[in-house]
């Protein structure tokens, strides 16, 4: 290696080494920290080495399953309709012949400027029982008594799952906007003359070209969903009884709202950790054999 190369290569590390120096310090030394606290058990400060036990604890502790049931049926219910109402908008708002695009693109996307706990307030007075839902369904005659919306087991979920598509649509449709404008029109032309249908040229031409991003959205979903916090804490509190509580939601409550038992709590953070992995290489492996 001749001097000026020597000289490139240190360089190029000294300019990433401030970078890696704090990604290290404030990332992977508290995750490191964390996954040597998920083997200390007891309460509040007074922690010891307790091995296996918070894990062998994990395994029998039905709440945390009860959370991680209806953490995936949001992301099981929630994911394909976001992305698929994501792609779609993407589709026709990039129409250039679409007029006032750009007002329906910032009407769709408003939404993901909404602070977390204004518009979880906001959802909770319109599904309550003096809220806009339960007079329109009885203005409509649909229902004779108000539906208790926040108070039932599933109407609470899919409240929670309307509130999650409302705003994070407008957010995954920027991705596909900006592959979509990526696309070299001449495939469009190509497929027009050919004779393609609409539906034919979004099957079989923007599909397969969005496929990047269509996985790109789909980890980064799952990971907002398998997090999810925000909602559930104001729109349900986790409640009727477990009804609605996430994994990240019984993290917070070990941690801050029960006895504090923060080696148990960091326990459930790797549960999470491991689920995020796995999802990743199953569909990282579905869209490689594609």
């Amino acid at each position: 290696m001749t001097r000026f190369e020597h000289h490139k290569v240190r360089t190029g590390w000294l300019m990433i080494a401030a970078a890696a120096g704090l990604i290290g310090v404030f990332s992977y030394w508290p995750t490191l920290q964390a996954l040597i606290l998920s083997f200390q058990t007891g309460k509040g400060a007074n922690l010891k080495f307790g091995g296996a036990a918070n894990y062998i604890r994990l395994m029998h502790d039905e709440t945390f399953w009860v959370t991680v049931r209806n953490t995936l049926l949001y992301a099981v219910i929630t994911i394909p309709i976001l992305i698929l109402a994501a792609m779609l908008a993407a589709v026709v708002l990039n129409d250039p012949k679409l007029r006032f695009r750009g007002v329906y693109r910032t009407c769709i996307f408003l939404p993901c400027v909404t602070s977390m706990v204004s518009y979880s307030i906001l959802f909770k007075y319109i599904f309550s029982l003096d809220g806009i839902v339960n007079h329109i369904l009885k203005a409509l005659h649909l229902v004779s008594e108000p539906i208790s919306f926040i108070q039932h087991p599933v109407w609470a979920k899919l409240v929670i799952i309307a509130a999650l598509l409302w705003r994070y649509t407008g957010y995954y449709m920027i991705f596909f906007l900006a592959a979509l404008q990526n696309i070299d029109p001449s495939v469009y032309e190509a497929a027009s003359l050919d004779g393609a249908s609409a539906f034919q040229v979004f099957r079989r031409i923007t599909v397969p070209l969005l496929r990047p991003i269509l996985f790109l959205t789909s980890i980064m979903s799952l990971n907002s969903i398998l997090q999810l916090f925000d909602e559930v804490v104001n729109l349900t509190d986790g409640g009727p009884g477990n009804a609605t509580r996430t994994i990240s939601e019984y993290i917070y409550d070990l941690s801050f709202k029960f006895v504090p038992s923060y080696g148990y709590a960091a326990t459930v953070s790797f549960a999470v950790f491991l689920l995020v992995v796995t999802a990743t290489v199953i569909q990282k492996a579905v869209m490689r054999d594609e």
